[in-house]
């Protein structure tokens, strides 16, 4: 079970981010976390992604020339 740090959290709410007490307990974990800006982007897209991805969405058929060309 994931336990919060309450008193860091409090600290980052109140003082780090300026809410008022009824903002802090007002948000959601998750919006919590975005505001602190843990999880706020996606990651970069590495080569072994990019790879992936020209697998699974070839440009055109094998042998085929390109039409952009």
């Amino acid at each position: 079970m994931n336990r919060f740090d309450w008193s860091a959290l409090l600290r980052a709410g109140l003082y780090g981010l300026r809410l008022r007490p009824e903002e802090f307990w007002a948000l959601t974990p998750v919006e919590l976390q975005i505001m602190l800006g843990q999880g706020a982007a996606a990651p970069s897209l590495t080569r072994q992604g990019l790879d992936a991805l020209l697998r699974a969405y070839p440009d055109g058929k094998e042998g085929q020339a390109d039409e952009r060309e």
